[in-house]
């Protein structure tokens, strides 16, 4: 992992049929049906579609023999059709399928978690000699399997999910990162002793940040091990829309930003299709980084860049501190107030038409450059340079301080922290601001600086998608580093609202798990497991109840990965067999099997009877 300048990490080496990862290639993009794999016309329609939005890997659920069988038949028909991109079988529960798909296809995907233990102890306690004789019958029930692979010159990816590792991992490390980490090396061991080398690795998590501390884990005890297996990157049940575009950023980009991922799978609750253009957006974003600026950075010698704390900053009013990261908006007018529907902490009025001062929306914090600030005005507040900050006093207080991260010297840095009023923006233009970003709260870290630091990017985007990616990778990765108390972000062009900027800001710092504004869905992707219409009953649900506050509710297509994936949702509704659902307060299942017409109205119930529901004219 670099943290200042971008580069990428060197893996092996992986042909997936005719498509190779790792090494120098390029990050690769791929996608997973989301049709029965039992509907050969259906599957061999929606895998062109992939194919044709850029994907370059298709893989399709194999849940038992018959449907890894039945990959054949729509790989044969993709042949006839001109169409030659790999394809990978998904496996669950059942090393049988997972042999049958290594006859087909060209890479297939285990879940070490439920890949052979099945077994439940009811004492929960694993001896020395029961943990070790587990080990010894996944090896007996492995390494058949890479005989096969090695055979047919079929690819492995390892895949672990955070919702669903083994009893004996969860009895020996708990619901950790060093247990998802575990659970996969375990396997990985056994694939260098048996000097199988065609394999990917994978460990994914609706939870950002335990994804990308794992994942960042789980490069550490491969290097420190001598294994160099590319990697797979994904945020499992990301949801769909906005929300599923910039959780994926936030949790796929930091990696990206990292030098980390070979290829990735953007996760949404929509056809699968259109998960390829914001893989693609992603890649190519951060891809711009290769041979950037030089960052002059040093780290804070005792900063871990796994396993770290949020930056200690002082608390400036409600910047800092203990307080939750703020947002700041940028307009060039008040005019734009009235068109606002999402109210940012701050607006930074930049623009220099005249401000009715009067006039101004109740309870909105207003920044101004300092020629246009009035003194006396409540919850107005003035933006000065760092060079103006050097060289006036300000008695007031709440001062913002503008600057790039190359003119903190040492001197500026004593001054700033002798000024217990001054909350620092700090913006970057450049590459790969995330570097920039990291570099200058390294350096106010190693001076034991404690300002309070908002971090403000500009952008240029015609799309929201392209600036929710963007914006996403940028923030994302520095909030999940801790680095932040606020962020600042501006669109010139006028040509994405207001409203849409400053929602954006708030679903990323969701994202990144540091505050809550609204219901955060867990929603998957769906696949041909999934025994109802998932993009419809996503739909619903968040009709019904997208007006609550500060609850986290999963959607959730069948058992396999349901209740583990969302296990610090409040509530679930996740698919129990065909049109029936099972609901859920927490991980305790609360209703099973309701019918499928039913579930969305007993979910509220549900909810109400838990005390966790407002009406909507009570907003």
């Amino acid at each position: 992992m670099t943290l200042f300048n971008y580069k990428r990490r060197k893996s092996w080496k992986v042909s997936v049929g005719n498509v190779e990862l790792g090494g120098d290639f390029p990050i690769r993009l791929q996608s997973m049906a989301n049709v029965s794999t039992m509907d050969t016309l259906a599957a061999i329609e929606q895998a062109k579609r992939i194919s044709e939005a850029g994907g370059q890997i298709v893989r399709f659920t194999a849940q038992g023999v018959k449907e890894a069988r039945n990959l054949q038949k729509i790989k044969e028909g993709l042949i006839k059709d001109g169409y030659s991109f790999p394809l990978v079988a998904d496996i669950h529960f059942n090393p049988a399928a997972a042999e049958e798909a290594a006859l087909h296809v060209e890479k297939i995907r285990i879940n070490p978690g439920n890949f052979v233990e099945r077994t439940k102890k009811n004492n929960g306690d694993y001896s020395d000699e029961e943990y070790a004789a587990e080990l010894k019958r996944i090896e007996e029930r492995f390494i058949p399997l890479l005989n096969i692979c090695r055979e047919h010159h079929t690819a492995i990816r390892i895949g672990v999910n955070h919702g669903s590792l083994s009893e004996r991992i969860m009895d020996r490390y708990g619901d950790t990162p060093e247990g998802m980490v575990e659970s996969c090396m375990e396997f990985l061991r056994i694939c260098k002793r048996e000097s199988f080398p065609d394999v990917v690795v994978s460990i994914k998590s609706s939870n950002t940040v335990i994804m990308v501390q794992t994942v960042r884990l789980l490069v550490k005890r491969m290097e420190e091990e001598g294994l160099y297996y590319p990697l797979h990157l994904g945020v499992t049940e990301a949801g769909e829309g906005e929300d599923g575009r910039i959780k994926s950023a936030v949790g796929i980009g930091a990696l990206l930003a990292d030098g980390i991922g070979d290829t990735i799978r953007v996760s949404l609750s929509e056809e699968p299709e259109k998960e390829i253009p914001v893989a693609m957006k992603l890649v190519k974003y951060i891809s711009r980084r290769e041979n950037h600026p030089y960052i002059k950075g040093f780290p804070y010698p005792s900063y871990d860049p796994i396993f770290h704390q949020r930056r200690k900053s002082r608390s400036v009013e409600n910047i800092g501190g203990d307080n939750l990261p703020v947002t700041v908006s940028v307009e060039e007018s008040s005019n734009n107030f009235s068109e606002t529907e999402v109210w940012p902490d701050y607006v930074y009025l930049k623009g220099k038409t005249p401000i009715d001062y009067k006039n101004l929306p109740s309870g909105v914090h207003i920044i101004v450059d300092e020629e246009r600030w009035i003194e006396g005005i409540d919850s107005l507040y003035p933006m000065i340079s760092l060079l103006r900050f050097e060289s006036s006093v300000w008695n007031i207080p709440l001062l913002f301080v503008k600057t790039s991260w190359c003119d903190l010297t040492e001197e500026r840095i004593a001054k700033l922290s002798e000024a217990k009023n001054v909350v620092l923006v700090l913006e970057s233009n450049r590459r790969n601001p995330v570097g920039e970003g990291r570099a200058a709260i390294h350096r106010l870290m190693r001076y034991n600086c404690d300002v309070p630091v908002i971090l403000y990017h500009r952008y240029f985007e015609k799309e929201k998608e392209d600036l929710q990616v963007k914006a996403g990778c940028d923030f994302g990765t520095l909030l999940l580093d801790g680095f932040t108390d606020g962020i600042m972000l501006s669109n010139y062009g006028n040509v994405i609202s207001s409203t849409d900027i400053n929602s954006c800001m708030f679903a990323i710092l969701q994202a990144a798990r540091v505050r809550m504004s609204k219901v955060e869905y867990i929603s998957c992707p769906g696949c041909g497991r999934t025994l109802f219409n998932l993009q419809k009953t996503v739909a619903e649900v968040k009709e019904a109840t997208k007006h609550l506050k500060n609850l986290r509710i999963g959607v959730m297509g069948c058992i396999v990965n349901g209740p583990g994936e969302m296990a610090d949702s409040d509530y679930g509704y996740v698919g129990a067999g065909r049109g029936c659902v099972s609901l859920y307060k927490g991980k305790e299942c609360i209703l099973k099997n309701i019918p499928e017409e039913e579930a969305v109205e007993r979910l509220v119930v549900l909810i109400k009877e838990n005390g966790d529901w407002i009406e909507k004219s009570d907003e």
